[in-house]
């Protein structure tokens, strides 16, 4: 494999067709030889944070967007966060940048972070996007005390079927505490 990828940022080119991908920026958390896995960072849903996890609102405005990080596992929360304090974090991928563990409780990423942003599943490719998919774990942690009790929806969009599918997902979906 040549370099990693981790911590740079994929601009989606204009010839891109995926309607996933199409006019996005992708931050690759992870980049090994079983593939790659990020978040989409420009795409904002038009569910709130408030309605959609409110356990998080003591840590993100509670009138910030819910952001689509991507087609794999839609439903579940992935939060990036910039640490003060690495010691919660699970992955740095771009300085101070990164990932929080699972076991990080909410105070302590308000104590731990300055800036967060939450997105409702995350992008992945090769073999490490068919291990999410079947939900056998990730590199990019979900916060798994957390799951959407109102899912993000990015309507106005041109889907193609996978993406109306994701959306159908979403749409029908219930995010609550785990």
């Amino acid at each position: 494999m040549d370099a990693s990828l981790a911590g740079q940022l994929l601009v989606a080119s204009p010839s891109l067709a995926d309607p996933n991908f199409r006019r996005t920026v992708v931050l690759i958390g992870v980049h090994n030889e079983d593939g790659a896995m990020g978040v989409i960072l420009n795409r904002p849903s038009e569910t709130m944070v408030a309605e959609a996890v409110p356990q998080l609102e003591a840590v993100v405005d509670s009138q910030e967007p819910v952001y689509v990080g991507g087609p794999v596992q839609p439903s579940s929360v992935v939060l990036l966060a910039e640490f003060l304090d690495p010691t919660p974090a699970a992955l740095l991928v771009l300085g101070r940048i990164g990932f929080p563990a699972g076991a990080t409780d909410v105070d302590g990423l308000a104590e731990s972070t300055d800036r967060r942003r939450v997105y409702a599943g995350y992008a992945a490719a090769d073999s490490l996007m068919r291990r999410s998919s079947k939900a056998t774990g990730s590199p990019i942690p979900p916060c798994p005390t957390m799951s959407l009790r109102r899912c993000p929806s990015t309507s106005g969009r041109r889907s193609s079927s996978a993406r109306a599918a994701a959306m159908r997902c979403l749409r029908a979906c219930r995010w609550t505490r785990a």
